[in-house]
C-alpha cells in the first residue's frame, strides 16, 4: 500500500497529501518499472515535431540570420562562417530526448534511490494541477538547486506519472563526461556554457533555442532561476537570462499565456554536504567527470532520510503581468529582430523571478534537523568540541523553535505519530557525520586528519573546525526565510534602541538593502516585509504592536535573544569585511586578494577570541558581500581591468558599518552622496 502522510506542520493552511514514491517500488522489479507503459498527456497547442525539425527551426529562424548578419560584419567573417559556427554551438547545445535512454535513467535512478533514500514524498494535488497546466499552456518547470540529483528526481517523478519529460538547462561541464553526458543529453538535458560573456552568436543561440522550445510548446523546460546550485542551502539571489528568454515569446505575444510552476526540494540529508562545506571554504571543486562519478559511490552505502518534492501551484505569466507591463512596444518593430527590454520588462522579469524564489522557500518544508543545527549554532565551538551541549538542552531548545517556527508559518516536516525525542534521535544518527551523541552529551565531529609530519597549526585547526560549522549552517539556512524578517526587526529594536515605527522601519528597509544579496527579497515589497515580521512576533506574544509604537514583551525576551543570535553571524561577518576595506592601505584589489585577505582576518579574530562565529569564512559569504558593496556604490569594478579589480570607497564603507553598528542613523545615509541604498 502506498505510504502516505499529512503535514502537520502547516500553519494557517489546510493540511495537503504527501505520497511517497517509493513506498510501491520496493516490491516492484526496476526493470519492470523502466520499461511500463508511458502515455503521457501533451500540450494541446504544441507542434508535433522531432529534435532534428526543432534545431532546423532554429537555424532557419529570421533572428539568427539577422544576428549572424552582424556578427559577420563585426568580425569580417562570411555569413557561411558565421551560420557553420552557429550550427556547431546548437550541436552542442541541444538535447536530444529518446525513451530509450529515458528508460535507462529511470531503471539506474530507481535504483539509487531506493538505496539512499528512505522515501520520497510528493504533493498529489500540485502534481495534478501539473498534469492539467501542461496540457494547456507552455509550461516551464522552476525547481530550487539543492544537489545534484533535483533534476533526476524531477524527470523521475514525471515518468512515474506520465506526464511529459522536461527538457532541462544543464552545465557544460555535465556534457564532457564520458557516456554519463550522452545519457543525459538523451535524457532531455541541453548544454549551456557557464561563461558566456559577450559571446553575441552564443547568446542569439541559446536565445533562439530556448523560445522555440517554447513557442512550439515542445516540451515542459526546466530550469533552474538560481543559476547554480546553492552550496550554503539557501536560496541563492536569481539569474535573469534564462528567465527573460522564457518570457520573451509571451512579451512578443507569440504564445497566449506561459505557465509557471515553481518546485521546493528538501533533503533530510544532502548528499555533498561534505564537498560543499569544503569549497566555502577554498577547497577547489572536484571536476565533473565519469571517473569522479564512480568514485563518489560511496554514497550509496550512506543513508541520507527523506526527500520531499514540492510542486507548486501552477501560475500564469498573463495574470502576474497584467498592469505591470505594456506589450505594445514589441508591435513598434519586426519581432524577429532583436530589442532591448525597456525599463518596465526589466524591473518586471525581476520582480517574476524574485517571487519564484520566495514560492520555493514557502513551499520547502524544513527539517527537524534544521531546528536542531540552529540550536547547536548559537553554542560556543569550543563547548561543542571539548565538553559537548547537554541533549536535554538540546531537544528542550529544539521544541521550544518548533512552536516558534510554527507560530510564523513555517511548513515543518516533523512526524506527528512518532515521539518527539525519537524524531531528534534519529535525526542526529542521520547526521552522524557532523555531530555525535555521547553520554547524555552532543559533540561536533571533526574529519580525522591523515598522518603528517609536522602538528597542525592554529590556522589549521580554524578550517578544521569551521568544515563541521559550516555544513551545520548549511542546514540552519534551510530555514532562514522562516526567521530573517523577524529577527531584522529584532536587530532594528536592539540597534536603534527605539520604539517608533518609522525609525524601525527604515533601520529595517536598511538592513533589507544590506542583505539583499543574502536573502531573497522580493522587489516593492519592504513595508510589506516589515508589517508581516511585526504580525508574527505579535501572534507569538513577543511584540506589542500600536499604530506608533512597537515594543517589547516581557514574554518575548527568549524569542528576541534567538533571532539575534540567528541574524548575528551575517552582521559580524559584513562587519569584519568592512573592517578589512577601512584598515587596508590600499584602494583597490582583486577578488582573489580580497577573499584570500578576509578569509586571513576572519580566522585570526577566531583565533584571538574577538569573533566567535565561523561562517565568515565561507567564500560564498564573502562574495555576497562584496556583491552588496557594489551595488551600494561603495566600491566600484574598474573597467579596465579583466581580472575583476575593484575601488573601494572607504568613505561609504565607514558609513555603511556605522548605520548597521547604530552609530549612525539610516536615514543620513539615504542622504548621502557616497553611497545609494
Amino acid at each position: 500500500m502506498t505510504d502516505v502522510y499529512r503535514d502537520s506542520g502547516r500553519a494557517s493552511l489546510e493540511d495537503e497529501e504527501f505520497v511517497d514514491v517509493l513506498e510501491w517500488k520496493r516490491g516492484c522489479s526496476d526493470l519492470g518499472f523502466a520499461l511500463r507503459t508511458f502515455n503521457p498527456h501533451p500540450y494541446k497547442g504544441g507542434i508535433s515535431c522531432s529534435t532534428a525539425d526543432l534545431n532546423n527551426a532554429v537555424m532557419e529562424s529570421q533572428y539568427l540570420r539577422y544576428i549572424a548578419k552582424e556578427v559577420s560584419l563585426e568580425t569580417g567573417s562570411t555569413i557561411e562562417e558565421v551560420r557553420k559556427e552557429a550550427h556547431g554551438i546548437l550541436v552542442e547545445m541541444s538535447q536530444n530526448l529518446q525513451m530509450g535512454c529515458t528508460r535507462l535513467m529511470a531503471y539506474m535512478v530507481s535504483k539509487v534511490f531506493k538505496r539512499v533514500f528512505t522515501s520520497m514524498f510528493i504533493n498529489m494535488e500540485g502534481l495534478n494541477m501539473l498534469q492539467q497546466a501542461i496540457q494547456e499552456n507552455p509550461v516551464i518547470l522552476m525547481p530550487n538547486h539543492r544537489s545534484y540529483i533535483d533534476f533526476l528526481a524531477i524527470s523521475y517523478i514525471m515518468f512515474r506519472y506520465d506526464i511529459p519529460l522536461p527538457v532541462i538547462a544543464a552545465g557544460i561541464p555535465l556534457a564532457g563526461m564520458k557516456m554519463v553526458g550522452e545519457i543525459l543529453r538523451r535524457s532531455g538535458a541541453f548544454f549551456i556554457r557557464r561563461s558566456i560573456g559577450s559571446d553575441k552568436l552564443y547568446w542569439a543561440v541559446l536565445s533562439e533555442y530556448v523560445k522555440t522550445i517554447v513557442r512550439k510548446g515542445f516540451a515542459p523546460l526546466e530550469f533552474y532561476v538560481e543559476g547554480l546550485r546553492s552550496r550554503t542551502l539557501k536560496s541563492l539571489i536569481p539569474k535573469l537570462g534564462m528567465m527573460h528568454m522564457v518570457l520573451e515569446p509571451y512579451f512578443k505575444s507569440e504564445v497566449f499565456d506561459i505557465t509557471l510552476v515553481p518546485i521546493s526540494i528538501s533533503y533530510d540529508r544532502v548528499l555533498e554536504e561534505s564537498q560543499l562545506a569544503h569549497e566555502l571554504l577554498g577547497v577547489p571543486k572536484p571536476a565533473e567527470t565519469t571517473t569522479g562519478l564512480l568514485k563518489a559511490s560511496k554514497v550509496l552505502q550512506e543513508n541520507y532520510g527523506c526527500m520531499h518534492v514540492n510542486f507548486g501551484r501552477p501560475l500564469s505569466v498573463r495574470q502576474l503581468c497584467q498592469g505591470k507591463i505594456n506589450r505594445c512596444q514589441y508591435n513598434l518593430i519586426p519581432r524577429d529582430l532583436p530589442q532591448k527590454p525597456s525599463a518596465d520588462i526589466q524591473a518586471c522579469v525581476s520582480w517574476l523571478a524574485h517571487l519564484m524564489v520566495r514560492i520555493q522557500e514557502q513551499g520547502s518544508l524544513i527539517r527537524p534537523w534544521s531546528l536542531m543545527a540552529s540550536v547547536l549554532l548559537q553554542a560556543p565551538a569550543s563547548l561543542l568540541l571539548e565538553e559537548g551541549l547537554l541533549w536535554n538542552q538540546l531537544t528542550e531548545k529544539t521544541l521550544w523553535l518548533k512552536k516558534l517556527a510554527l507560530d510564523f508559518g513555517a511548513r515543518l516536516s516533523w512526524p506527528a505519530q512518532v515521539p518527539d525525542a525519537d524524531v531528534m534521535s534519529s535525526t542526529v544518527a542521520i547526521h552522524r557525520a557532523i555531530v555525535r551523541r555521547k553520554a547524555g552529551q552532543v559533540y561536533l565531529v571533526q574529519e580525522e586528519e591523515p598522518a603528517r609530519r609536522h602538528p597542525v597549526s592554529p590556522e589549521e585547526g580554524v578550517i578544521r573546525t569551521a568544515a563541521p560549522l559550516l555544513m551545520l549552517a548549511a542546514y540552519k539556512n534551510q530555514s532562514v526565510h522562516v526567521f530573517v524578517r523577524p529577527a531584522m526587526v529584532a536587530a532594528a529594536i536592539d540597534v536603534t534602541t527605539s520604539t517608533g515605527r518609522d525609525e524601525l522601519l527604515a533601520f529595517f528597509c536598511f538592513l533589507r538593502d544590506v542583505f539583499a544579496n543574502e536573502f531573497i527579497f522580493v522587489p516593492g515589497q519592504a513595508s510589506q516585509d516589515f508589517e508581516e515580521a511585526c504580525f508574527l512576533l505579535k501572534k507569538c506574544g513577543a511584540l506589542h504592536v500600536s499604530q506608533q509604537e512597537v515594543t517589547v514583551s516581557e514574554a518575548g525576551a527568549e524569542v528576541f535573544s534567538f533571532l539575534r543570535a540567528f541574524l548575528q553571524p551575517f552582521t559580524h561577518a559584513y562587519q569584519v569585511t568592512f573592517r578589512y576595506l577601512c584598515e587596508e592601505e590600499a584602494i583597490s584589489f582583486s577578488e582573489k586578494q580580497f577573499l584570500l585577505a578576509v578569509r586571513n582576518l576572519t580566522t585570526k579574530l577566531i583565533l584571538s577570541g574577538e569573533l566567535h562565529t565561523y561562517e565568515g569564512l565561507s567564500s560564498d559569504m564573502q562574495k555576497n558581500i562584496l556583491s552588496a558593496l557594489r551595488r551600494l556604490e561603495a566600491v566600484t569594478k574598474m573597467r579596465a581591468s579583466d581580472q575583476n579589480e575593484y575601488r573601494v570607497n572607504k568613505t561609504a564603507i565607514r558609513r555603511i558599518a556605522d548605520t548597521l553598528s547604530g552609530k549612525i542613523p539610516p536615514q543620513m545615509l539615504q542622504t548621502t552622496p557616497v553611497a545609494r541604498l
